[in-house]
């Protein structure tokens, strides 16, 4: 099988131990992992917090965002290989891996560009003879902790904004599906990045992931996850008081009126829900249709699942793979069973297929008379859709925002003053007009509520990677009288 190290200080190391790692396609081992415990995790953080004291803050703003640069170029270069991992590691399909993997490049070009432009700010203070300006300073040592799915690309938005602030960071990969995280340090290696700015590891909670939220010289921890684990991580947070950064899950809405163009609209729902097999965090879960055109709605989206090619991720003709665990599969057939009990009927897909691998096929819930069904509410992360009608405007709102989550959201319709209504009156971190599954490096990204908070992408990611200095400084040269001198 193949072997994979941690990498610690600018070497690579192997863990204390190993574990195998499944391939979801077939369901059988076909890496070793190396496992970081406590060790591991320390010298981890030891190497960050004395890089980030050391070579790291000896360099300019200009000279970090030269090795970002390098870096995105490394990456792009190394797209096909990096995908190919991915694939192989987490079952997300090649066609997706590779198209996402050359996107994530831009990421760390734009990074690499707003290095030198991180600028504090002159204050026009009430006092005569004083002048005062603010510095944006690194915040210290980061622990950036990501799920399998996109990890590549949500490393990228964690790792470049920390460099070009100036930190460092310690980049703890998932315990499924790790090797891309894995290799792509060897890519940090080669952009020559001075040993311990970046640092890459993996293992689970209570050895690698729990040291690693409570060590003290960790100043910032920035997750991406489900909000049990975020919940655990910010209880962590409290014995370092580290801020932090949550991008969690979502139940995302996704709104179609009977006035938008049906085609467009169910083509991107398809992409907004079994791409990436459904194992995405903004997949529009929740799909929110005009009762006027549900009917017609429903059966184009039912053809059009029924024909997506299920098969083998690693061809670029696949449609939809596997899932990552199979511990993912079982979670969903029992909260579909769960709902259909409660009255939702199926309308395609539900069962497991025959043969190997982790693999489940798109499919379509309709909900309209189980409003308390748990496929509305419990996060699937897979090809399942839960459908409920509405007849007016305000209900849809209603129902849109009638969820835990606040990550993403979708709206569908021919009419530019409703768009904008909606706009108003959906509460989520990304709204999509006619369209879904749009990113970009200059668009920050976020959530609230059980969604998390912070924000990745754009400026606003890099500056919540440092901390702000005051500085005063007196103009006046006459010295500073005794204040205990009656005069």
């Amino acid at each position: 099988m193949d072997q994979f190290q941690l990498y610690i200080d600018g070497a690579f190391v192997p863990g204390a131990a190993t574990f195998p790692s499944l391939d979801p396609a077939t369901g059988t081992p076909w890496a070793e992992m190396p496992e970081a415990r406590e060790a591991e995790v320390n010298a981890a953080v030891e190497a960050a917090h004395r890089a980030f004291h050391g070579p790291w803050s000896r360099l300019t703003a200009t000279a970090r965002g030269k090795l970002l640069m390098k870096l995105a170029d490394l990456v792009q270069a190394a797209a096909p290989r990096l995908a190919a991992l991915e694939t192989r590691d987490t079952g997300k399909i090649i066609r997706e891996t590779s198209a996402q993997i050359a996107y994530v490049a831009d990421y760390y070009r734009y990074y690499a560009g707003i290095a030198d432009k991180i600028e504090g700010a002159h204050l026009p203070i009430d006092k005569p003879d004083m002048e005062a300006w603010t510095r944006r300073e690194p915040v210290g040592v980061v622990a950036a902790i990501v799920p399998w799915n996109s990890q590549l690309f949500l490393s990228a938005v964690k790792v470049g904004p920390a460099l070009a602030a100036g930190c460092t960071l310690v980049l703890k990969a998932s315990e499924d599906g790790p090797a891309p995280l894995l290799e792509f340090a060897k890519l940090v290696h080669e952009a020559g990045f001075p040993p311990g700015v970046v640092n890459v590891i993996t293992g689970f909670g209570p050895a690698c992931g729990h040291v690693l939220t409570t060590h003290p010289k960790v100043a910032h921890i920035a997750f991406t996850g489900g909000p049990g684990t975020a919940r655990a991580v910010v209880r962590n947070s409290a014995e370092n008081l580290a801020s932090t950064s949550l991008e969690l899950g979502g139940k995302s809405p996704f709104i179609v009126f009977a006035d938008a163009d049906l085609e467009s609209a169910a083509n991107a729902q398809v992409s907004g829900i079994f791409a990436a097999t459904g194992q995405s965090c903004v997949a529009g879960s929740r799909l929110i249709v005009q009762n006027a055109v549900k009917a017609e709605f429903l059966a184009r989206l039912k053809a059009k699942a029924e024909a997506i090619r299920i098969a083998a991720p690693d061809q670029m003709t696949t449609e939809v793979g596997p899932l990552c665990t199979e511990r993912q599969r079982d979670h969903i057939v029992r909260t579909i069973a769960a709902s259909v009990a409660g009255g939702a009927r199926l309308v395609t897909g539900g069962h497991v297929p025959e043969g190997a691998g982790f693999y489940f096929p798109p499919t379509i819930l309709d909900c309209s008379a189980a409003p308390g069904a748990p496929a509305l509410s419990e996060e699937f992360f897979g090809p399942v859709l839960a459908v409920q009608g509405f007849d007016t405007e305000e209900e849809a709102l209603r129902l849109a925002n009638d969820t835990a989550f606040g990550l993403a959201s979708g709206v569908f319709t021919g009419s530019l003053t409703r768009a904008h209504r909606m706009i108003r009156g959906i509460r989520a971190g990304v709204v999509w007009v006619n369209t879904y599954r749009a990113v970009s490096p200059i668009a920050p990204f976020g959530g609230h509520g059980l969604s998390g908070h912070g924000r990745e992408g754009g400026l606003a990611a890099a500056l919540d990677y440092t901390t702000t200095k005051t500085v005063w400084l007196r103009t006046s040269d006459d010295p500073i009288p005794d204040p205990f001198v009656m005069r």
